[in-house]
Parts: C-alpha cells; structure tokens; sequence
C-alpha cells in the first residue's frame, strides 16, 4: 500500500495515546453466509514502528481511527459504514479487528472481482 495513515485521537477504552499510524496491509478474510447475510473479519494492519501495542496498548475502540478507516472504504467504493471494531480479543499485535456485514463483503466481492465461493463459506454446511 502507498502511505496511508490513519490517527487515533486518544480516546479508546485501551489507549490515550494520539498517533498516526502506518497502513500497512487491509485484509478481508473468509466470509460466512447465512441466507441473505453474510459477515466476518477485516484486518487493518499497522506499522510496529508506528504503534506498538506493548507500549501504546489497543487502538480497538478509538473514534477518530475508525472514522478515518471508514472515510477511506469510502473513497475506496466500499461502504465503510458497514465496518466496526470487532471484539477486544480478536485484536493483534500489528493489526486492528474489525466486523465487516453483507454490503461490505459484496461491493469487496464487486470490486476485485472475487468469487463468491473463494470468499464466503454457508453457514449450515460449516456448523450444520
């Protein structure tokens, strides 16, 4: 990725540090389908030289960060408002978590020219 920086405003549960912080990498991962209702994880991974979690903690939760990422999806063709943070334990050490909903994952689908089958896994046949 080109320099992409997203900042966080110091106001998440796990952090109160104001940095900006290095995009490194945006990943949609394997997707579940239910009906009409498909939902899974986006990783948006950082720079360790930008933010250290060790140090700085979770940016999980923090306002401005997400607000820029979703802005971002946005400008990108992808309905940012339909990514959020997932759960804190699903959070890494280089990378933010994040819940992504069926518009998300069909205009990613839409816009890299993804087969459904290569992203998206049914539901019943996984938990039956």
């Amino acid at each position: 990725m080109d320099k992409v920086v997203f900042n966080t405003a110091g106001n998440g549960l796990w952090s109160d540090e104001e940095r900006a912080v290095r995009i490194t990498n945006i990943e949609l991962g394997v997707g579940i389908e239910d009906g009409d209702k498909m939902w899974g994880e986006l990783r948006v991974y950082f720079d360790r030289r930008t933010w250290d979690t060790m140090k700085h903690g979770l940016i999980y939760t923090d306002k401005k960060f997400v607000r820029e990422l979703q802005e971002f999806l946005n400008q990108h063709g992808l309905p940012g408002k339909d990514v959020y943070y997932s759960e804190q334990g699903m959070q890494g050490d280089d990378y933010v978590s994040l819940d992504a909903g069926t518009k998300f994952y069909k205009a990613w689908m839409a816009k890299f020219s993804i087969p459904r089958e290569e992203l998206v896994e049914d539901w019943k046949y996984l938990y039956g």
